[in-house]
């Protein structure tokens, strides 16, 4: 992959995290699982443009995120199905 090509797809998990912010503050009702599933993607877009464009402390935090986000999508899915 080339630098450039890893930029892209980083422009595009930025967007991606940029739009699961705005979707936070402007939809009623937040759908947790919708949230959840743009900072899993906006998330894992940029950690793959930092396998490229390395920078250790963004990728682990890139890491984290998508974590979070994982935790917030089970959790959504549990909540859908009626579990504690």
């Amino acid at each position: 992959m080339t630098p450039f090509t890893a930029d892209l797809i980083g422009f595009a998990g930025s967007f991606t995290l940029v739009a699961a912010y705005i979707y936070s503050n402007v939809a009623r009702p937040v759908s947790m699982a919708v949230f959840n599933l743009l900072n899993l993607v906006g998330a894992a877009l940029l950690a793959v443009s930092l396998t490229v464009n390395y920078n250790l402390p963004t990728l682990v935090l890139e890491f984290v995120w998508m974590g979070i986000a994982l935790y917030g999508l089970g959790k959504a899915y549990r909540a859908r199905r009626g579990a504690p």
